[in-house]
């Protein structure tokens, strides 16, 4: 490799191609556009998709089935551990003072209690959803659990 090669054809600021100016320009006559055809006409353009002819992926994915996702609970999660650390003895626990101290945020249909971590505080809790394990490390503390219903959809 010769060393004059490596910046040969690279320049800082490159000419825009002129197009449809004569033959000696070198895009002069069909100014790049071909001999006729759809590309050649003004006011072509291609749609969304297009893929040159060949069957566009959106006709060539199946396009049967159903997912039931759109229509399942959004369940929050709540770790014994968090209890711990943000409620005191005694407390009642609820989906809205869980909201109030930020413990669980965004929109949600039910709230899951877990048994992550250790429990020594004695706290009532009132949820949708209950881990065997979870349950059990309330219960151990000398609190109480209460199955709250599921609400409704409007």
């Amino acid at each position: 490799m010769i060393i004059d090669d490596v910046h040969r054809g690279i320049h800082k600021r490159k000419k825009r191609k002129r197009i449809g100016r004569g033959p000696g320009s070198g895009h002069g006559k069909t100014a790049g556009r071909g001999h006729k055809g759809y590309g050649s006409r003004a006011g072509s353009s291609t749609r969304r998709g297009f893929e040159g002819g060949q069957t566009p992926l959106f006709m060539r994915v199946a396009k049967r089935g159903f997912n039931n996702r759109a229509f399942a609970d959004v369940v929050a999660v709540i770790n014994v551990r968090d209890i711990e650390n943000h409620f005191k003895d005694g407390d009642e626990i609820t989906p809205e003072t869980l909201r109030a101290k930020g413990l669980v945020h965004g929109q949600f249909d039910l709230v899951k209690l877990l048994g992550n971590g250790e429990l020594t505080k004695k706290v009532t809790v009132k949820l949708h959803r209950f881990s065997a394990s979870a349950e059990e490390k309330v219960a151990k503390a000398g609190g109480s659990v209460e199955l709250l219903a599921r609400p409704s959809r409007a």
